[in-house]
């Protein structure tokens, strides 16, 4: 049985891994938002490690992080029907066995994703069995080697129905650049 780890910090980012509970993921390409880029506007919102996911200070921060994503900077390799197609397939290969997918949507240099994890299954897992597999086989189609993704993710729980439809109402109003085709989003 897989241990379920509840509230717990990686890198910057708090997670909560939480069986049958609706989450809202984004996992970014490793170049969609720089390092230093986040760093910097750390330092400006005087965000520290104690500084609770809730705190307004981390909101803006996630907030700065999502319109830079938006952008399109980086790579993009998600622009790739070859690429794109690689991650979709990913989402659908465990649904319904190790989570249930409601939408999701693959931009040119990042994921959305609302799911719920199955009883025994952890999220952290789940990504990552996503990001490793879809790496891997990108890699493999561009013919290049090294990091794919950014290390960490971004989760959040549904709290209540409001937040649900807030959140599958982002996902479907996220257009991709040049991939405008229905294909790409969550039914």
């Amino acid at each position: 049985m897989v241990k379920i780890k509840g509230w717990y910090k990686s890198n910057y980012l708090p997670h909560f891994d939480c069986d049958e509970v609706y989450q809202f993921i984004t996992f970014r390409l490793f170049d969609s938002v720089p390092a230093d880029i986040i760093q910097k506007w750390k330092d400006e919102l005087k965000i520290i490690d104690k500084t609770q996911a809730e705190a307004k200070e981390a909101i803006e921060l996630q907030m700065k992080i999502l319109k830079y994503e938006d952008k399109g900077y980086g790579n993009c390799f998600l622009k790739d029907e070859r690429i794109s197609q690689i991650v979709e397939n990913a989402l659908f290969f465990f649904n319904e066995k190790r989570y249930n997918l409601y939408e999701w949507c693959i931009m040119p240099n990042h994921v959305h994703v609302l799911m719920k994890p199955l009883k025994g299954y952890s999220l952290p897992d789940i990504v990552h069995s996503w990001k490793s597999f879809t790496a891997n086989e990108s890699n493999k189609i561009l013919e290049r080697k090294g990091r794919f993704w950014m290390r960490d993710y971004f989760d959040r729980y549904i709290r209540n129905d409001n937040h649900y439809q807030a959140v599958v109402n982002y996902i479907r109003n996220n257009i991709p650049l040049e991939i405008n085709s229905g294909e790409h989003f969550g039914k």
